[in-house]
């Protein structure tokens, strides 16, 4: 594993910013990276074009009797999120590089350095012909944008898989590792407000005129957390936590910590107490960003144009089509009387769970406490991966796991994963495979 930076410095050195169609090139070099990884290791791959998205589809057989071994599902992506605002950087995003005890660059905690463990942890048992399992890889180039073609393949996929092994997830403090049993949904929507023809003067009109930014603030208020609780409407088909869970959770970093640990600041006095309750398993809203009139310029106009993005998490047992249609009810009923708004649903990910007594999980339990040292917790997570979901369809359980801690920066400048964590990540790998031959 000497050589585990150089390696991994090629993949990450590849811009794959899939929410930027120019660099759908770079998507797709990743992909191929991937492609090829596998095929070095002595597996066969294809990259597929899966309804205009690249989708690496690829196997490393058992050493022996393969046709009698268990399948792991391997799932990663190898997209990233766009690596703005650059100002802040202190290394070139693209540019991998080692300071402290770290190491920098977009992708290496958010999903290339992890998707990298499982790769060469799997390359490793083949090469010393001890590799248990046969290794499916399913990676996608779309997660950072929501896409299915992942859910999709799955849907069409007649083999399945005795487990699936998932990294890209975190740790619950350094050295402290984790699974996670369940992930929240998640509705993406793009709001667009008019309240005119042309901006106005807003000294000749202001106070008589409609304002667009004033209309969308109220719109918006109608469906943003009181004291963290969602409207009614927006909290249908939740599952609660059980008692076991919620006495787990108690024993996790408090919730003061965690938030100013990210420089951030409660959002209400009961945020901190009820910050993994929320975080894990209630629906969320936010609005991810928002443009009217001139916000940098002195300039006294009164805007007739209003746009904002918002998301909503949802919790375990949501349904996305249900959430979406009670967000649009409550817009629309808190919409000024003049004010025109269109509402476009960008993209949705149905929330999953994972069976908690699987016979996967403890394997990979095992496997974990024998590596590390450390048996990992069984939590929630408040992210979202579409593939979980389907995985439970097909039941298939997922281990859900990953190297990140929570300040790794993911979707943020100065992304980072622990150095040593690369190779104790694929050892971690390396263990869980062979611990889940146990399966047949």
């Amino acid at each position: 594993m000497d050589d585990w930076f150089d390696e991994l410095a090629e993949l990450l050195r590849i811009p794959s910013v899939s929410a930027d169609s120019g660099h759908a090139q770079d998507v797709t070099r990743a992909g191929e990276w991937v492609r090829d990884f596998i095929l070095g290791a002595g597996g066969g791959a294809e990259l597929v074009d899966w309804h205009g998205q690249p989708l690496v589809i690829g196997e490393i057989a058992a050493s022996t009797q393969a046709q009698h071994a268990p399948t792991v599902l391997c799932y990663g992506h190898f997209d990233v999120q766009p690596p703005d605002p650059l100002a802040l950087w202190e290394s070139a995003p693209f540019e991998p590089e080692i300071r402290g005890d770290r190491i920098y660059g977009r992708g290496v905690a958010d999903d290339k350095g992890q998707l990298y463990m499982m790769l060469a942890g799997a390359r490793a048992l083949a090469r010393s012909g001890t590799l248990p399992v046969n290794v499916r890889f399913a990676c996608d180039g779309e997660e950072e944008t929501g896409g299915h073609s992942i859910v999709e393949f799955l849907e069409a996929d007649e083999r399945g898989a005795d487990a699936a092994v998932i990294f890209d997830s975190g740790m619950i403090a350094e050295d402290r590792p984790a699974f996670s049993i369940a992930t929240r949904g998640l509705v993406y929507f793009h709001l667009e407000l008019s309240s005119g023809r042309v901006d106005l003067h807003s000294g000749v009109y202001g106070g008589a005129a409609l304002n667009a930014a004033h209309a969308l603030i109220r719109t918006l208020d109608s469906v943003i957390a009181r004291d963290g609780r969602l409207a009614e409407p927006l909290r249908e088909g939740i599952e609660p936590p059980t008692p076991q869970e919620l006495a787990d959770w108690a024993a996790l970093p408090g919730g003061a910590a965690e938030l100013a640990d990210q420089g951030a600041r409660p959002a209400d006095r009961q945020a901190t107490e009820a910050f993994y309750v929320r975080t894990f398993a209630e629906p969320a809203l936010d609005v991810n960003g928002i443009a009217s009139g001139s916000p940098q310029l002195e300039k006294t106009v009164l805007p007739v144009h209003a746009s904002a993005n918002v998301s909503v998490r949802l919790a375990p047992g949501q349904d996305p089509d249900a959430i979406a249609d009670a967000f649009e009810r409550l817009l629309a009923a808190a919409t000024p009387d003049g004010a025109e708004l269109t509402v476009t649903r960008k993209s949705s990910a149905r929330p999953g769970i994972v069976p908690p007594d699987a016979r996967a999980l403890k394997l990979g339990q095992d496997a974990f406490e024998r590596v590390l040292g450390v048996r990992p917790a069984l939590i929630r997570t408040g992210g979202t991966l579409p593939i979980v979901a389907a995985l439970a369809d097909r039941r298939i359980p997922a281990i859900i796991t990953g190297f990140s801690l929570a300040d790794s920066k993911i979707h943020a400048p100065n992304e980072n994963l622990l150095a040593r964590y690369i190779p104790l990540g694929t050892e971690a790998a390396a263990a869980l495979f062979t611990s889940l031959g146990e399966l047949r």
